[in-house]
């Protein structure tokens, strides 16, 4: 079973955006551009890394990035049984798998990133990676410190990251030593993420995420905060809310999806982090980075190489002579039009909806089975919209 990984804040890089200047899936900057009204693009080709170091564009930056690259991988007929997101890239998942509509997503984040930027300016924070240690004694050295300081992401065996105080984190850091730490590396970070610190950021988020109201997948996600799958949209507001001030429990989760089933890993999005943190974690796990159209090739060949990614799945998958399947004519977000419902008569050239300004017009007559794809929903070229019965 094959699981997509999505990378979070601190995985961008200045540039990034160029081996996809002239590629078909750039046309998602352009819209995520429109809805976020910033030019994202110039951030992607343009910025340097102090500027791309702000919360507020190192976050949105990598999530579209990441979208991109996943748009690429779909246009090549890849989908995965499960996902996961580092942090940030919970919200790319969520995209991914239609929980969120890409419009919501966009939203979601820059709200998101404006509120952890602003928390980090109202309370002062930092965070340091803490190497070699066991998960316990990194614990044990935040309490030892008797201070503003946490652990705030388990990311692999003996990677743990603390956030807190600068005079917390500080503390922490020589109890790690003297407990056994290799070493204990700063973080170039303007806050300290997913601890109490980050509590206006909750309060302030809440109500937005509620508001987008989350949808069931068929894709399972594997949360940060449990190291859960879920699969229902009604669950996402808590988890979501709750993921800025509770530890990204990252190394769980993989241990979770391997204990699904998952064997192989791939990671979309800038960076290859979380690819090492998987080799790191799940004895004989197999695992990819696609940051690169280049990789793209790679990517069939990791696949073809002994994993069969295990396809999303429809009703009506396994079509009989009277039934048809109505297509995307190219690739976007789908938005439905009219007031079709299950079991309406569809006539030939009857408009089902829009995608990216292109009609999607039933090229048959028959009884309207289900919508395959929701409003709001990214597809794919030649993607199933809707599933029709004929007489």
């Amino acid at each position: 079973m094959l699981a997509f990984t999505f990378p979070g804040q601190g995985s961008q890089r200045p540039g990034m955006g160029r081996p996809w200047a002239d590629h078909e899936s750039w046309e998602l900057i352009e819209e995520a551009s429109e809805v976020a009204d910033r030019d994202l693009g110039r951030l992607l080709l343009d910025a340097p890394a102090e500027e791309l170091k702000d919360t507020r564009n190192a976050q949105l930056t990598t999530f579209v990035s990441s979208l991109m690259v996943l748009d690429a991988v779909e246009r090549l007929g890849l989908e995965s049984a499960y996902c996961a997101g580092h942090s940030l890239g919970e919200y790319t998942a969520l995209v991914a798998t239609g929980a969120l509509s890409f419009e919501e997503g966009v939203r979601l984040v820059s709200e998101r990133a404006d509120a952890m930027h602003d928390a980090g300016t109202q309370q002062e924070g930092t965070m340091a990676a803490v190497l070699g240690l066991d998960d316990d004694k990194v614990e044990v050295a935040c309490d030892l410190a008797d201070a503003e300081v946490w652990v705030a992401n388990f990311n692999a065996p003996g990677q743990v990251v603390i956030a807190g105080s600068p005079l917390g984190v500080a503390s922490a850091t020589e109890h790690a030593k003297r407990l056994g730490a290799k070493k204990v590396m700063p973080l170039q970070v303007a806050g300290a993420f997913h601890t109490p610190f980050m509590a206006p950021a909750r309060d302030r988020l809440r109500k937005a995420i509620s508001e987008a109201s989350p949808r069931d997948t068929d894709v399972p996600i594997v949360s940060n905060v449990d190291a859960s799958p879920h699969a229902r949209g009604s669950e996402w507001t808590a988890l979501l809310s709750a993921q800025l001030t509770s530890p990204v429990r990252w190394k769980q989760g993989l241990l979770a999806l391997a204990d699904a089933g998952v064997t192989s890993f791939v990671e979309l999005g800038p960076g290859g982090v979380l690819t090492g943190m998987v080799k790191r974690t799940v004895t004989g796990a197999r695992a990819l980075s696609v940051a690169t159209p280049d990789d793209l090739d790679k990517l069939l060949e990791f696949v073809h190489s002994g994993v069969s990614p295990t396809p999303l799945t429809f009703e009506g998958e396994h079509l009989f002579a009277t039934e048809r399947l109505v297509v995307s004519p190219a690739a976007g977000v789908f938005s439905p039009v009219g007031s079709f419902t299950d079991g309406a008569e569809i006539q030939t050239g009857d408009l089902l909806g829009h995608v990216s300004g292109n009609d999607v017009r039933s090229p048959f007559t028959g009884v309207l089975q289900a919508y395959i794809a929701v409003a709001g929903e990214r597809v794919t070229n030649r993607q199933p919209i809707a599933w029709l019965r004929t007489a």
